[in-house]
């Protein structure tokens, strides 16, 4: 074990979409390569022109994979300050309009070389898995590190059906990560909860915000008023990240709060139903498209309300301790990390949340110290992501000579049943088919299309069995692809 680690990050999402799984694992890319200790591939999905549209901002569209490696890259450099070595994948995506996520399409731990596959680190390994149909990842690779950034159960429930479709999620999320990972870091206690996993947040955030912060501290020590305006929120403009729950609070408690004023920013499919709902309850709320969270815009807010407990751990109230505002947030489990802050106040009803409002307007922040700026930054997310994973040290595994068989029996503890192991597969089969007959089949998901293969130079893939099953049982059902 003399060379050095090969580590392969596969996520969901990627710029410009700037969505948690697309941020952060290329902030965790950039970082634990950056000491030159580790080769570092970022693995991440590549779109059809028609899904770029539908999920990219601005209009921004790329014609190749170079072409968007070479935005990804500028990107993460810029705000790093320093040039990021570590290498870039494409695996072909799928983006499900109904769900508003992107699926893998085929095999994507085929897109690291056998020879190279040593750790994998899966963001969001349930929604990797849900309908990979490859080489299982534990055979594949040495060590495969699961990191559960979404709380999909809560999302879930609030759907139609949500009571049953979360049972079931639960069940199938559970079978899928314990097949899938030796090894689970759940961000907080707000997400299921997974057998022999570890709670720990390793994210870390953008350095820029940490900058902003810096400057602000400067004007509070030289006497200088360092925030000007009130209080706000920012985040993807739906009702599950927290709008309802704020605009409930405001309404509730508009005789306790008189005057305050609040902005929301934010872009997403309930923009025109949130600044409807603020004028009909006659709120003191100003509604406003969605912004980068570093914008000048927000540098002189002093307060941030963040009545969400949807998130895991919510990056917009990292950033905002990071630039030194004060936080009014639900005391919740997603919020635990936080709590470490002065300038963190948990409430845990609609007084709590008056009462520090009212507090948190009326005084200035406390100013960070060097140990609480470094525990909010990517350098600590990455010393905490090595120390829980055990990274740097030996990682001894010796594989079979009938991996699959040893594997199924150590999982389910059947001694080496094979008629055992039959029926485990069975069941898990059982449950991916359940799955999919309730959150509906995505046309074509489980197979990249032709002109993504060759965007990718990928071997031209056979129409499967269950690729057919998803598309006809899609049409009959009439789900969006």
């Amino acid at each position: 074990m003399d060379k050095k680690r090969q580590i392969a990050i596969f996520t969901t999402a990627s710029l410009p979409w700037m969505t948690g799984t697309a941020v952060n694992p290329l902030f965790r890319a950039a970082y634990l390569a950056k000491d030159g200790e580790r080769i570092v591939t970022l693995v991440i999905p590549w779109l059809s022109l028609e899904d770029q549209k539908l999920v990219y901002p601005n209009n921004i569209t790329f014609s190749s994979p170079a072409e968007q490696e070479t935005y990804v890259r500028h990107w993460v450099d810029e705000r790093t300050g320093f040039k990021s070595d570590f290498s870039v994948l494409f695996y072909p995506g799928k983006f499900s309009l109904d769900k508003r996520s992107i699926l893998a399409a085929g095999d994507i731990s085929e897109r690291i070389p056998d020879e190279k596959a040593d750790i994998a680190i899966l963001e969001e390994p349930e929604h990797l898995t849900w309908y990979h149909h490859g080489k299982r990842w534990k055979i594949k690779f040495r060590l495969v590190v699961g990191i559960v950034h979404t709380n999909y159960l809560e999302y879930v429930r609030r759907e139609k059906n949500g009571r049953m479709k979360a049972f079931l999620l639960k069940y199938i999320n559970n079978w899928v990560v314990s097949l899938y990972c030796h090894k689970v870091i759940r961000l907080s206690a707000a997400t299921q909860d997974y057998p022999k996993s570890i709670i720990c947040n390793v994210h870390g955030v953008n350095p820029k915000f940490l900058e902003i912060g810096k400057k602000k501290q400067e004007q509070q020590q030289n006497g200088i008023q360092a925030f000007t305006k009130g209080a706000y929120y920012i985040g993807k403009m739906v009702w599950s990240k927290g709008y309802k729950e704020l605009l409930e609070l405001l309404r509730d408690h508009q005789k306790e709060l008189t005057g305050l004023e609040v902005d929301l920013y934010g872009t997403g499919e309930d923009s025109d139903q949130v600044q409807e709902t603020a004028k009909r309850l006659e709120l003191a709320v100003r509604v406003h498209p969605g912004r980068d969270h570093a914008d000048l815009l927000f540098h002189d807010y002093k307060v941030f309300l963040n009545p969400s407990t949807t998130d895991v751990v919510c990056t917009t109230t990292a950033e905002a301790l990071a630039m030194g505002k004060i936080v009014v947030c639900a005391n919740h489990p997603s919020n635990e990390f936080f709590k470490q802050f002065p300038n963190c106040r948990t409430y845990d009803n609609g007084d709590g949340f008056v009462k520090l409002t009212r507090h948190a307007l009326a005084e200035e922040p406390a100013q960070l110290t060097d140990a609480q700026r470094h525990e909010l930054s990517w350098e600590a997310a990455t010393e905490r992501f090595l120390r829980v994973t055990e990274l740097d040290q030996e990682f001894t595994r010796k594989l079979s000579k009938s991996p699959t068989k040893n594997f199924m029996s150590a999982s389910l503890g059947l001694s080496g049943s094979m008629e055992g192991a039959s029926a485990y597969v069975h069941h898990v089969a059982s449950g991916f088919e359940a799955t999919r007959r309730i959150f509906g089949a995505i046309p074509k998901s489980l197979q990249p299309d032709e002109e993504q293969c060759k965007e990718l130079g990928l071997p031209m893939p056979a129409v499967s069995g269950h690729a057919y099953l998803a598309t006809e049982e899609s049409k009959s059902s009439g789900v969006k692809g």
